[in-house]
């Protein structure tokens, strides 16, 4: 009896000890999170698009634009402040450009289960279009994006000029992804990790994560400052990204044969060094499942092109437009710049989509 009196008592105190720790944490992570919103305002918009809010950076195009409307999709743990870092001063004035927080993500609403799959996520930014006055746009995506991208072409055929893919996410792959994603994601428990842990040790391995995101060429000095992805560590938009990237293969699996139907312009652009998705098994597979899709592979390239390759980028937009640009040569005329910037990041790559 006094033993099990003992034993009560001593479970009590771990269970209040392990209360305050829980609400300790949680309270930082408040107070944390404000400051990561107050050192990355919002630069975009809210516009409702049925039910919920989406967030965008929407510019107008300039007098003597030559580029049709451009939409750009950013991957998984992303926001819209990345394209933009990436195309808003290079392509600013050249086209109506539509900069797009996915739902969850940045400063946008997440809505309802929809858009915890790529083409739920499609439509929202399909109705944003419409919101927007953009009748048929470029459609860019990267990474996770190039999924929605992907699905956007199935479903919105009248509304895509043509379609870009970087580095894209977007086929059955071997393996899986970092656990941290099925954790955040699971009922009850993953709410508590979201509001408690995952801020403190996103925070402690940012620099590293971003690190290992664009090897093995440099990260920009200031790509952490100017883009904010410290915004996917509050809680709701991590828990959003969790639910995204936890439920990624099983979508693919199942929608990637609808590729096929796709029939409109297409560059897909990456590299052969790609630490965070499998290059051989999603760019190749859209060169394969797209007809008459432009593969552009570029050795010594990771997985960031937006930044890395820029001009390809674009030149694979103006190409889409019906300029001539020859995207091939482009790419071999970068490979030794690439080579000759080679960086080696220590510690680990995390797989934010559909890892190695």
């Amino acid at each position: 009896m006094f033993l099990a009196t003992r034993i009560g008592l001593a479970l009590l105190v771990f269970f209040l000890v392990l209360i305050v720790v829980l609400a300790a944490l949680a309270i930082a992570t408040q107070v944390r999170a404000r400051a990561i919103a107050a050192q990355t305002p919002n630069i975009g918009e809210l516009t409702d698009v049925g039910g919920f809010r989406l967030n965008a950076l929407h510019v107008p195009a300039g007098p003597e634009a030559d580029l049709p409307p451009i939409v750009f999709i950013h991957g998984a743990s992303g926001n819209l402040r990345d394209q933009a870092g990436a195309f808003l001063d290079p392509l600013r004035g050249r086209a109506e450009l539509l900069f797009v927080d996915r739902p969850g993500h940045g400063y946008s609403e997440r809505g309802g289960p929809e858009n915890d799959t790529p083409d739920g996520q499609a439509n929202a930014i399909a109705q944003l279009m419409e919101k927007k006055g953009i009748e048929r746009a470029i459609i860019v995506g990267h990474s996770f994006g190039g999924a929605i991208t992907a699905s956007f072409g199935v479903l919105h055929p009248d509304k895509v000029e043509g379609l870009v893919f970087l580095a894209a996410a977007t086929h059955p792959w071997p393996g899986g992804v970092d656990w941290y994603y099925h954790l955040a994601s699971a009922p009850v428990i993953g709410p508590i990790f979201c509001h408690t842990l995952a801020l403190h040790a996103g925070m402690m391995r940012i620099a590293a994560a971003t690190d290992h995101v664009f090897a093995p060429n440099p990260r920009p000095a200031t790509y952490i400052e100017d883009t904010g992805p410290a915004l996917v560590l509050r809680p709701s938009t991590f828990r959003s990204n969790a639910r995204d990237v936890a439920g990624l293969h099983a979508y693919v699996t199942a929608f990637a044969p609808r590729y096929r139907e796709i029939d409109k312009p297409t560059v897909v652009i990456t590299g052969d060094s790609d630490e965070i998705v499998l290059e051989e098994i999603h760019s190749k597979g859209l060169a394969r499942d797209i007809k008459g899709s432009e593969l552009v592979w570029i050795q010594g390239l990771g997985h960031k092109p937006d930044y890395i390759v820029t001009d390809i980028v674009i030149a694979a937009l103006e190409k889409i437009a019906g300029q001539d640009r020859d995207l091939q040569a482009m790419a071999r005329e970068a490979e030794p710049r690439l080579a000759a910037t080679r960086v080696d990041p220590k510690g680990s790559a995390p797989s934010l989509q559909a890892g190695q």
